[in-house]
Formats: C-alpha cells, structure tokens, sequence
C-alpha cells in the first residue's frame, strides 16, 4: 500500500508534514513546530504518531518535541551531530544511514548550509524528498551556518536524485521564491509557467508543494547557477557555478 501524506500550515508558513504507513499503522511527523497542530492533524486522520524524523535543530522545527514525545512516545530521529541541540534525540543519524518507519525506508541525505549539521530523508521506493530548509520549491534555505560552497555541494546532491521524486520543504515561501527567481531568470518559459501557476494557487489559499526534482531544475534558479542565461541574467558571465550562486543567494539576502 502506498504511503499516505498530510500537510498543513503551522504558525504563518511552517508546513507540517505527516507519513504513514497504511500497511503498519506507523506515522512519522517531519519536524514538529508545535506539539496542538500535530495532534489535531493526527486526531483527524485517525493516525498514531511514532516517529518524529528531525532535519535541523532551528526552533521552528523542533519546539514541539517534548509535548508529543510525552503523550505518544513517539521516537525522535535526527542529525547526529546536532544531538545536543534537538530534544529528546533517540538516534542519530548521518549521511547514508537508513530509516525505517513501518515498511517505509528512507535514506538520509547530509545537507549542510542552511544550518552546518541540517539532514534530508529520502524515501527512493515512494519517490519522496523531505527537505527541511534546503531545498524549497523556487528557493534554498538561507545560510546561517554554513557556506555558499557547503549550499551548492548540498543541493547538487538533491538535484541528482530521479526527476520524478516529490519533495516536501519546511515552508510555503514559494510565491516570494517565484517573484525573486524571475528578476535573474526572466527568459525561462518553465519558471514563467509555474510562476503564474503558484499566483493561482495561492490566490486560492492552496499550498504549492509538493513539487518535484525534475520541476526544480528547470525553474529554481540555485539549482540553474551552470546555466549561462542564468549567469548572463546576474552579470556573471564565464563565472563558475559556485560564484553564480552565491551572487543568487546574496541577492536573495538582499530582495
């Protein structure tokens, strides 16, 4: 039986994220903001939690923790390295290691740059990325922690995974991403597309994700900095990709 996958808003634009396992009965929570949103989600889909599969330790990620481990005993999984900012960590994790939540097995992903020791979860049999705040659709995280070049080496590693796989990011900043991708991709009939797709949709109140790898690379500009329209648009002309994005990602900063 496929996986089953509920999203919804949390505070302004935190998205949450539920994976179940129909065959097991097994829930995971990706991330968790704040511990009522969750419960009321998992109270309305008739679920049990019993994993929380952590990405980063930022506050908005992990707030929630303590509550739900103390009224479901769900067990907390998260980056290694940052054991000792995450709560209630019951293991940790780096990159290649695997994760089991009832039939459903994930890959983690070390993706450094937004915060130095952040982890994707990679589910290859349901063709499913949970991002965190690396990758966001039209966008990449911030970088508090680490590097342009830690960034750049994270999201290559995401764009080579199969073009069919859909990704899920920790926040509904696409609309912004959208209107920021088109001051340094305006030529990308692609991104023109999803642009005016994504203004419908939020228009509606209906959420923009998940997308997908193959999706992204055409339309995401900091997956595109190799692409010479992308450096032309930047005034980066015969710069190398890595310089490419970070003038992207400072010009994000900026907008």
């Amino acid at each position: 039986m496929p996986a089953e996958i509920r999203q919804f808003i949390i505070a302004s634009d935190n998205f949450g994220v539920l994976l179940h396992d129909p065959s097991t009965g097994a829930t995971a929570s990706i991330d968790a903001c704040q511990e009522e949103p969750i419960l009321n989600a998992l109270n309305e889909a008739g679920w049990t939690l019993t994993h929380i599969l952590v990405t980063h330790h930022h506050d908005d990620h992990i707030a929630g923790i303590p509550g739900l481990k103390a009224r479901t005993g769900a067990r907390v999984i998260g980056p290694a390295k940052d054991q000792d900012r995450i709560p209630g960590m019951d293991r940790g994790l780096s990159e290649g290691d695997a994760v089991i939540v009832g039939s459903l097995g994930a890959t983690v992903i070390e993706t450094p740059g937004h915060t130095r020791n952040h982890i994707n979860y990679h589910f290859p049999e349901e063709r499913l990325l949970f991002s965190g705040d690396t990758l966001f659709s039209l966008g990449c995280g911030r970088l508090f922690e680490g590097s342009p070049a830690d960034m750049f080496k994270s999201l290559g590693k995401l764009a080579a995974l199969p073009d069919e796989t859909r990704v899920y990011c920790g926040h509904e900043y696409t609309l912004s991403n959208a209107r920021f991708a088109l001051t340094v991709d305006p030529d990308n009939a692609a991104l023109r597309a999803r642009a005016a797709e994504v203004e419908q949709l939020r228009a509606a109140g209906a959420f923009t994700l998940p997308t997908t790898i193959g999706r992204e690379k055409a339309t995401n500009p900091f997956l595109r900095a190799a692409d010479p329209a992308v450096a032309a648009a930047v005034g980066m002309a015969g710069r190398s990709p890595l310089e490419v994005f970070t003038e992207l990602r400072e010009r994000k900063n900026r907008a």
